[in-house]
């Protein structure tokens, strides 16, 4: 599971990175001048997700075979915005509202929750005063 959460990771930082670029209001532009540019984190996105395919790509897991779905799709919306010879902030917006990316990243959250370790002692309860503060 470690390589699949270290993708995992690339695909959710990279998606925290694309939110933050796309509120700089960027035109598109050439991507030699000062950066941040999106398109170094959209190639490790979409690597990460074709690593993340390889590894389910036998599951017989239902849920695991949604993830591959939904990862073709996403995949395919990165691929899309990475051919576009200069890269802005509204294409990235809308990339990042595609419901495609949205939904890997809500499948990973899902099944990266599913393999927490599961702590050996709860958490105590918050003593309460007699106020109740």
């Amino acid at each position: 599971m470690n390589n699949l959460e270290a993708e995992i990771e690339v695909v959710e930082s990279g998606y925290e990175f694309l939110l933050a670029y796309a509120a700089q209001g960027r035109p598109p532009q050439d991507e030699s001048g000062m950066g941040p540019h999106p398109r170094p984190t959209l190639e490790k996105m979409l690597q990460a997700m074709k690593n993340v395919c390889q590894t389910l790509a036998n599951t017989q897991n239902d849920f695991e075979q949604v993830i591959l779905d939904d990862l073709k799709k996403a995949s395919a919306a990165v691929g899309f915005v990475l051919a576009q010879k200069k890269i802005g902030s509204e294409v990235i917006d809308n990339l990042n509202a595609s419901i495609h990316l949205r939904a890997v990243l809500t499948d990973f959250f899902l099944y990266s929750e599913a393999f927490r370790p599961l702590t050996a002692t709860p958490e105590p309860a918050p003593q309460w005063d007699k106020v109740g503060n």
